[in-house]
């Protein structure tokens, strides 16, 4: 197993009519990440997946994978790229939208069950549990809105004016787990906003 490469995976449907939707957030820290590498994506020979890949200096090579996939089917190209990289489960950080977070909240941890994602579910029923997950919240839809029909629904004006420092701040999240393991990022992006 490569002990200095990073899977990072943004959880999202594809297309343009789910773009920017709060079921892709993951797809949006990823734009934002690899344009803070300086990466360029392109299409992966042998997954369902385009990824783009970049190197910290003297650190860790980071490979990007924006699964090409329906969110539901998100475990068969992360494990095919995992296989590819030779990247074990503790090295693959899936980005995801959360419903269970409020809006504009980041919380990260390793491990544990899908919570009704089921992005998370299909990468489990592929790889198990232990992998990595930075949640993004996303907030419960008010009334009786359906939460099928939330998520795939884009942000509202508020909090498109709030969204990029959201996805700046997730994707800092990242760069800290990949910088200084998760345990020191998870203090410091749980600690409380000043």
């Amino acid at each position: 197993m490569s002990t200095d490469t990073y899977l990072v995976v943004g959880l999202g449907n594809p297309g343009p009519d789910y773009a920017h939707t709060r079921h892709n957030i993951g797809l949006d820290v990823l734009d934002d990440l690899i344009a803070r590498a300086g990466a360029k994506r392109s299409r992966h020979r042998r997954a369902a997946a385009s990824v783009a890949e970049a190197r910290i200096i003297g650190g860790p090579k980071i490979i990007f994978a924006f699964p090409e996939t329906f969110m539901n089917r998100s475990g068969g190209p992360v494990s095919a790229l995992a296989d590819y990289y030779d990247v074990p489960n503790d090295r693959i950080l899936a980005i995801h939208d959360d419903l269970d977070l409020p809006f504009d909240t980041v919380k990260l941890k390793s491990g544990g069950g899908h919570g009704g994602h089921n992005g998370l579910r299909d990468i489990i029923a592929a790889r198990g549990a232990d992998f990595v997950r930075i949640r993004c919240g996303v907030g419960r839809p008010i009334g009786r809105q359906d939460a099928a029909d939330y998520v795939l629904r884009r942000f509202n004006s508020e909090e498109r004016a709030t969204l990029p420092n959201f996805i700046s701040d997730a994707a800092d999240a990242v760069e800290l787990i990949i910088r200084d393991g998760l345990l020191a990022a998870q203090q410091r992006v749980h600690a409380p906003k000043a």
